[in-house]
Formats: C-alpha cells, sequence, structure tokens
C-alpha cells in the first residue's frame, strides 16, 4: 500500500522579502514616527507663543494660521489644551518644505531676539556703571569719543539726585538714550518696551 507524502506549500520569495521589509529599515520606526510628532506639536506651541508681530513673520498655510490665532484667543485651559492638540495635528499635514520654512524663520527670530536682549543687557549694565563710578564715564567716553561728553555728565549727576529723592525716572531714562545713541545701537520696539518696565521698576523701587 502506497502512502502518500503531503507536500507543504513553500513560501514565495517576494512575500519573505515583503515581510522583511516590514521589519527592516526601509520605513521610518514607530519610535522616530513618535519623535518627529512631538516636535511638530512643539513647533506649533512655540508658534503660539510667539509675540504678534514676530508671528506675522512666520511662513504658515492659512490653514495653520487660522489654528494657531484661535489658540491664542482661548482663554479656557480645557479648550486651549484641545486647540494647542489641534494645531499639532495641522502641523503634521504640512509637507516638508512648509515645515522646514517655519522653522528658519523661527530660528532666525530667536536669534535676532538674543542679540537685541544681549544689546539691551550690555545697556542697563552700563548705566548703572555711569551711575556707581565717574571712572566709567571716563573709560566710556575713551571708547566712544564721538559722544557728548558733557551731556552725559549731566544725565548721571541728574539721575543720581532722582534716585536719591526718589523722583520719577526722567533721566534715568534718558541716560539710556543717551548711551544707545552713543553706541550706536537701533532703536527697536522690544528695547522700548523693556526700558518701560525698567523705569516702572525704578519709579516703585
Amino acid at each position: 500500500m502506497n502512502r502518500k507524502t503531503r507536500i507543504q506549500p513553500i513560501e514565495s520569495a517576494p512575500a519573505a522579502e515583503a515581510d522583511a521589509n516590514d521589519n527592516g529599515y526601509d520605513r521610518p520606526s514607530k519610535s522616530q514616527l513618535k519623535r518627529d510628532m512631538h516636535a511638530l506639536q512643539e513647533l506649533g506651541e512655540a508658534l503660539i507663543a510667539l509675540p504678534k508681530d514676530a508671528l506675522k513673520r512666520m511662513p504658515m498655510p492659512e490653514s495653520l494660521d487660522d489654528a494657531v490665532r484661535e489658540a491664542r484667543r482661548i482663554t479656557d485651559h480645557e479648550g486651549k489644551r484641545r486647540q494647542v492638540q489641534y494645531v499639532g495635528r495641522v502641523m503634521r499635514t504640512l509637507t516638508d518644505e512648509e515645515t522646514a520654512a517655519l522653522r528658519t524663520a523661527l530660528d532666525s527670530y530667536r536669534g535676532v531676539n538674543r542679540a537685541e536682549t544681549a544689546k539691551l543687557h550690555w545697556i542697563e549694565r552700563t548705566r548703572e556703571k555711569l551711575l556707581a563710578d565717574d571712572a566709567a564715564l571716563t573709560e566710556f567716553i575713551r571708547q566712544h569719543p564721538g559722544v557728548d561728553a558733557q551731556e552725559g555728565r549731566t544725565l548721571i549727576r541728574n539721575a543720581r539726585k532722582e534716585r536719591e529723592q526718589q523722583k520719577p525716572p526722567r533721566y534715568f531714562r534718558e541716560l539710556f538714550q543717551w548711551i544707545k545713541n552713543a553706541a550706536g545701537v537701533e532703536e527697536d520696539d522690544e528695547s522700548a518696551d523693556a526700558e518701560a518696565g525698567d523705569d516702572d521698576d525704578q519709579a516703585n523701587a
């Protein structure tokens, strides 16, 4: 009696290769996809946190612009959280080129902002040095020979008096502008806003 032999089907090579590709490196891993998703979410949150003027300079498509502005408008905590998540979903619909353009614009803004902040802090430190030590004015004049030295002396003297007498910081503010002009620092909105806050602190001292 002859016994029949069952022949097992042989898996085709293309199917095996397909399984290998599924487990290989041809596609991003789940971890990488998750990191990319978080990166886009963080980029969206950074856009939401921008000052209004800076936001206008961001190259956003209309759908993202609307979503970001809505997130900025909402004050309710839970409503804002849901809108921020929605911004992240809109971010994931952008092309690589659109995302790259946004990152470049944001990095450019942050770089300029850091530079302007550094200038502001330098002026503030210089003002305090001038008010604390007469020798600082001599050094400042040496470094900036085109400055009006007499005006600087008058502003320093008057700023010291108004600080001692706890008067409104008129000359304190004018000294800031004198240093800025002498150093050739350009006027900008960020510096003006920060100086206004500095003046308020001085007035409340």
